[in-house]
């Protein structure tokens, strides 16, 4: 692929990490990229044949984005294993509470092909990052670092959904969702050393 080719590939890539953004993934097609694109509605069949294919590549910018501000919190954070899953976990949340529609394409594999555009290599580091810290904080007694980190995984996500769709605010009352990151941690850690 050429300079041109790729810049044009480029743009119509963060024209639709845009429409995700602002709109979410059910408004992308590629009609409407291209014509935020500024390029014929055909121009995005060039390289993306299926409509596969553009979320997948729109989700590996959001998982590329997710990278860096995890990257960044680590650096940032004390070496304190349970700290450092803490500062993790928050910056998890708000990015789905920032991010909704990126956040909601990023982890819908059933819309992907994390295959075909090397998503799984944006996507595992991550939660194996998760997994280090949940293996360097977890009790002896506790199940697999891989198990806990997936049951982590899965009650943070579960948290950042029910908070956008207003469920947990409801139920719990809370009115930020810190008590809630909390109490994930300690269900699946065991309380914070004192």
């Amino acid at each position: 692929m050429d300079t041109d080719e790729k810049g044009l590939r480029a743009r119509l890539v963060a024209a639709g990490v845009d429409l995700v953004l602002r709109e979410g993934q059910s408004a992308v097609s590629l009609r409407e990229i291209a014509r935020r694109a500024g390029v014929s509605h055909g121009a995005p069949r060039r390289y993306f044949p299926t409509h596969v294919d553009l979320l997948s590549a729109i989700a590996r910018e959001g998982f590329a984005d997710l990278t860096a501000r995890i990257e960044e919190t680590m650096r940032d954070v004390d070496p304190d294993p349970r700290t450092r899953l803490t500062a993790l976990a928050r910056t998890y949340l708000d990015f789905a509470a920032a991010h909704r529609g990126m956040f909601e394409l990023m982890f819908r594999h059933d819309l992907l092909d994390s295959g075909r555009l090397r998503l799984r290599e944006t996507s595992l580091p991550l939660f194996a990052v998760l997994a280090d810290l949940v293996a360097q904080a977890r009790r002896p007694t506790d199940a697999p670092a891989a198990v806990l980190a997936g049951a982590l995984w899965a009650n943070l996500h579960g948290i950042a959904q029910l908070w956008a769709w207003g469920s947990l605010p409801l139920a719990t009352g809370a009115t930020d969702d810190d008590a809630l990151l909390r109490a994930a941690l300690e269900a699946h850690l065991g309380p914070a050393p004192a």
